[in-house]
Order: structure tokens, then sequence, then C-alpha cells
């Protein structure tokens, strides 16, 4: 029997907020960030494995990380690997991935993943995608899943139910009634109060022939870049001009927060958005540390120091740190990072820098 059900996983991005350790040559999604034997995309590819058969997982990243792609992924068919000439965020890549997996599959139905994010409970996980799977297969809709809130965080997205706090033990999907980018903290805890909102995991789950109309009517200025795709004589210089073409901007933006057609699924795996050092001293922090996130490979001396973000990748050499407070300190290959902890700090120590020159030093 045909399986219709196909996985795009999104590992494009350059990482720039887990800078020095993702820098342009080696992306964060082909790195180990924390305490794991296995790269993020690692991680995404054997969850989705779990799930599907590998002839139904793509993934999606630029022409200069094809050969990564395959040192991560052996045995990865190259068909398989969809290749981008130029980052411009995930509504451009949904809408290629989406054309191609319809040529292949008229009935095809896609989840798109990110490749960098931390999830836990594989069954739990397992079961929600195909939950997710069937349910878009029967309905014509847009459907994303949202993580119920465990706190009320300012790292991640939100995305509000209707239905009102009932709606979280619904074991279907509820309509969505509006998406917000990171709220304050006072913003933050509104939602979660209220019952009503859900952390927007950018995990997206519709047929690719739903998409694909709904992006013709809510982001024209992408869908049209592919008109003639079927008859095109050659098709590399035909991608490379609808990238060329395309505007930077994501999928949350151009298409889910225009439809009239969005459902959410709520889902109960834990899940973090491993988006920055900021979310990742949150996730990894341990109050019998003093409250320190530590990853440091060879021999260490920690003393006096609180709050503070602490990741060597290199166990070559002895470490000792002393009187710290609320810091990041990241020892990497040839680059050395200590700033304030926290996303603003790190922001704007970039906004100072020539940021493209640091993101390719080696």
């Amino acid at each position: 029997m045909i399986n219709h059900n196909y996985c795009v996983i999104l590992a494009g991005g350059i990482g720039t907020r887990f800078w020095p350790i993702s820098r342009e040559a080696k992306p964060k999604q082909f790195r180990r960030i924390w305490k794991r034997d296995e790269t993020f995309l690692q991680l995404t590819y054997q969850r989705m494995l779990r799930i599907l058969p590998a002839e139904n997982i793509f993934v999606a990243t630029l022409s200069r990380y094809k050969e990564l792609v395959m040192e991560n992924i052996p045995g990865i068919a190259e068909e398989n690997i969809i290749i981008e000439p130029y980052g411009r965020n995930t509504a451009p890549t949904i809408a290629f991935s989406a054309i191609l997996l319809k040529e292949k599959d008229p009935d095809a139905v896609m989840i798109a993943v990110p490749s960098d994010h931390d999830i836990e409970g594989d069954a739990l996980f397992a079961d929600t995608v195909e939950k997710a799977l069937g349910y878009a297969a029967s309905n014509n809709v847009l459907l994303t899943l949202g993580i119920v809130p465990t706190r009320p965080d300012t790292n991640f997205g939100y995305v509000q139910m209707s239905g009102g706090r009932q709606s979280y033990g619904s074991e279907t999907p509820v309509r969505a009634k509006t998406f917000t980018e990171k709220p304050d903290a006072e913003l933050a805890k509104v939602f979660f109060d209220s019952g009503e909102f859900l952390w927007n995991s950018g995990i997206f789950v519709w047929k690719a022939s739903v998409v694909l109309d709904e992006m013709a009517r809510c982001c024209p200025e992408i869908a049209m870049l592919w008109n003639g795709w079927e008859s095109a004589s050659d098709r590399e210089s035909f991608v490379e001009k609808a990238y060329a073409d395309s505007p930077r901007t994501s999928i949350d933006y151009a298409l889910m927060e225009k439809s009239e057609n969005v459902w959410v699924l709520p889902a109960k795996f834990a899940w973090s958005d491993l988006g920055s050092w900021s979310t990742l001293y949150e996730y990894a922090s341990d109050p019998d540390l003093g409250g320190n996130a530590v990853w440091l490979q060879g021999p260490q001396v920690v003393k006096d120091t609180a709050g503070s973000l602490l990741i060597q990748t290199d166990g070559g050499k002895l470490t000792v740190i002393q009187g710290l407070k609320d810091y990041t300190v990241i020892d990497s290959d040839k680059v050395l990072l200590i700033c304030p902890r926290g996303d603003r700090p790190f922001q704007e120590l970039f906004s100072e820098l020539a940021l493209p020159e640091f993101m390719e030093y080696k």
C-alpha cells in the first residue's frame, strides 16, 4: 500500500544566535550543541524515522550544506535532499518542497519540522504526529502542533485557540485564532493564565496541494514565482530565479497569520525550541550547580559562579572560572565568547561586530 505521508526537515539556516559554535561553514543543525552524542539534524531524522520510511523523509537545505547532510545521514538518497540556492526563510522552502511532493504524489500529506528542536518522549511525539497526519489527510486545512505550555515563557511564540481552556485537553484539532511572536514577561503570563494559548512549535502538517492553494491566496508574491514549473525545461535555472526573486519571509508571517483555515492540535510531549543561548540556558540550567548550565569538556574548576552558561567544545585544556554571575562563556575552536547572559546583550554585541565576517570566521 502506498504511504502518502512525507516529512520535510527544514535544515537550511545558518544559526547566528548560536555563534560562535554555529558558524556559516557548519551551522548548528550539523553540530552537537549540548550533551548529546548526535547532532540536531541526526536527532530529528531519527525521530521521524520511527514514524515514516526513509524514502519518505526529505531534508531541505542550502546547496553548500548538501555534503554535511550526507555526512550526518549516511545512506540518504540524493533525491531526498531538497537543494535551495539561497536562504529565504521558511515560506519559500515550504512552497518548493510542497511542489516537489505534489509532483511525486498528488495525494501527498507533508509534515514540515525544524531540524533544531529538542523533543522528549518519542512515543507521545509519534502518536501526536500520526494523529495530525491522519487529520490533514481527511481535511483540507492548515494544521500546526501547539505545545501545551508549562510556564509563561518569553522565548517562544504563541498561538491562540478557539474554545478556551477546555481546548487544552482536546484530542482533535481546534481552530486557531491568533498568532503572537515572543511576548514580554507580562503578556506571556496573561497568555499562560488565560488557558487559551499554546506554544507555537513551528511544526506544520497539511496536504501539499492544500498549502499551495492557500499560499496562492495569502502570499501570491511567492506562489506566482512557481508558475510554469511543470513545463520548465531547465528546472535548475527555474529554481535559481524563483529563489532570487523570492522575498525572505517565514511561513508563519506569509501564510499562517493570514489564512482563515488554520487549525491547531494541542500537543503534550516535552518540547523546546533551542533557538539561542538564552533558551539553551533556560533548558539546561541546574539549581544544584548554582543555577549554572555547564558543559565543559576538559578538566574544570568553577567557583563562586551563578546563573551562567558555560560551554567548552574542546577538552584539551583546563578551564578555571571564578566570580561570574549571569554570564555566557562559550569556548569553541578558535573563538572565545564572554558576555552577559541573555538574548539582548548577545544581540547588542553582534550589532557592534561585522556579523558576516564573524559568522565565516574559521
